[in-house]
């Protein structure tokens, strides 16, 4: 099964990367140029940036739209993701901000979480509406191999990174309650809640590419009694977000190459899904 996906002359990308809360520009992008893409699902969050970082063709997008003008449930994730495809994207990050149901991830600390829980609402989870009908697996929803080198990244740079835990996701764009947010931590047993991994994490799998998320725990959600200021939440959010810079100019370089069908099934999650 393939998409009709057709690219555009004179642009394209090798590696995807999606900015979450507070990440808003590509960075350190080598000329830089804006694009601004239409496609059968709407138009994207925000122009595309693209360039060179290691000499590797990256694609930036503001999943919120510069300026944090979109909430979560109303981002268009299908148009987003479809967007980095025709470009020929391989690899796609992830960067999101995250609460922490766990006393050991801290804030400050990193996540890259290896499962999910869904708790959205109403969202559009599937380029595949019909005729075709198609049931990707998501029993390992994040790309070992791609969310292996995230880690060995993160962990060089000397960062607080675990690896491994769950991502709750939740409709937003209101927090959870105090009884939700126990039930979320003590009876779903998750590690960590945001707004925005699902339906990212479908599409990037049925459009066949590479998907990690790298989670910036910024505070810990309402379970727990460690009262939150403002002022510190904005410090650990700029502090996360120069992390998230640096380990995107160190990982980058390591994935000029294509993804190895050996380590990783993203890249045939269509062969064996249509009915």
């Amino acid at each position: 099964m393939t998409l009709d996906i057709k690219r555009p002359e004179g642009v394209e990308a090798h590696v995807g990367i999606i900015g979450g809360s507070g990440i808003y520009d590509p960075g350190a992008l080598e000329d830089p140029v804006e694009v601004r893409l239409h496609t059968p699902y709407g138009e994207p969050s925000d122009f595309i940036a693209v360039g060179k970082l290691g000499g590797v063709r990256v694609a930036f997008l503001p999943r919120h739209g510069r300026g944090h003008r979109i909430p979560p449930h109303m981002i268009n994730y299908r148009a987003n993701l479809w967007a980095l495809k025709t470009l020929g994207v391989k690899w796609v990050l992830s960067v999101s901000a995250v609460g922490s149901l766990r006393e050991d991830y801290k804030p400050g600390d990193l996540v890259v979480p290896d499962q999910f829980i869904d708790m959205t609402k109403n969202r559009r989870y599937t380029f595949f509406d019909g005729p075709v009908t198609v049931h990707v697996s998501m029993a390992d929803p994040f790309c070992g191999d791609l969310s292996g080198k995230v880690y060995d990244t993160a962990r060089n740079l000397g960062y607080s990174t675990h690896y491994g835990g769950t991502y709750i996701c939740i409709e937003g764009p209101r927090f959870s309650t105090r009884a939700e947010s126990r039930v979320w931590k003590e009876v779903f047993k998750a590690d960590i809640i945001g707004m925005t991994l699902v339906p990212e994490v479908n599409l990037a799998c049925e459009l066949e590419m590479c998907y990690s998320t790298l989670a910036m725990v910024t505070d810990y959600d309402v379970w727990a009694e460690h009262p939150v200021t403002a002022g510190e939440v904005e410090r650990i959010m700029k502090s996360n977000v120069e992390k998230a810079r640096n380990i995107i100019t160190r990982l980058v370089p390591r994935l000029a190459g294509d993804p190895d069908p050996e380590e990783c099934s993203c890249c045939n999650a269509l062969k064996h899904a249509v009915v």
